[in-house]
């Protein structure tokens, strides 16, 4: 597989050789490679990125790879928490997908089943 971490930072703006493409190479690649990734490696990926540079990652690239994350583990609610954070420094609420993130991982850290 892929570096998935290479192919992330290939997609941060700042770091694009074809500045005139919106979506190219780099972005099919990274989507690819984000596609079939474990959450493991996703949230490594993330992991590095963030702490690099905090904006540096498309805030479309985060929400696809946590995303991609959260459907592996549905029952992390770490994970459920750390998307619905990330989401909301980049997204209003008005859908209401941050506030069910949370609220899925408040009920996972209650030990509640069932949805």
């Amino acid at each position: 597989m892929p570096d998935l971490i290479a192919l992330a930072r290939a997609v941060v703006p700042e770091n694009k050789t074809d500045a005139d493409a919106a979506f190219g190479l780099p972005e099919i690649e990274f989507v690819e490679a984000v596609t079939y990734a474990s959450a493991d490696e996703i949230v490594d990926m993330l992991q590095v990125l963030i702490q690099e540079d905090w904006m540096g990652l498309p805030p479309w690239a985060r929400g696809l790879a946590h995303r991609i994350a959260c459907l592996q583990r549905p029952g992390d609610a770490a994970l459920l928490r750390a998307a619905a954070h990330d989401r909301s420094a980049f997204y209003p609420d008005g859908d209401g997908i941050t506030a069910s993130l949370l609220s899925e991982a408040d009920r996972l850290d209650r030990g509640g089943a069932g949805a």
